[in-house]
């Protein structure tokens, strides 16, 4: 299996098949999803900090292991929030990236980094 020709529907049996042979849909409540997220999200960035947008990109490849660990809990999370609130995460961000593009119209969004309503 690989991005290519993973779905997100198989991820998610993947992850379903994971937690129902352990009984753990009883524990994977909205709270404590979206905090297992924030917390897996915070051991990434931990892999970071203190150093620079430069380096980041040698401890990537220098830690690739601890970085696809973490990055595997923060999408395992996200798959049990989906599974735990019934989110279509396809649907969810199609309709996200429709809303930021509405904010960041490419003629003014283009090679800029600040928030839209600091557009001149």
């Amino acid at each position: 299996m690989n991005d290519t020709k993973t779905t997100i529907k198989q991820l998610k049996e993947i992850v379903d098949k994971f937690i129902d042979e352990r009984e753990w849909a009883e524990f994977h409540s909205p709270k404590n999803c979206s905090m297992d997220i924030a917390i897996e999200a915070a051991e990434l960035m931990e892999l970071f900090q203190w150093c620079d947008n430069k380096d980041s990109y040698n401890i990537a490849q220098n830690k690739i292991s601890d970085v696809q660990d973490e990055l595997a809990d923060i999408i395992m999370g996200v798959l049990c929030f989906a599974r735990s609130t019934n989110i279509d995460i396809t649907q969810a961000l199609i309709k996200k990236l429709e809303k930021t593009a509405r904010n960041y119209p490419i003629d003014k969004a283009k090679g800029k980094n600040c928030k839209y309503t600091d557009f001149s």
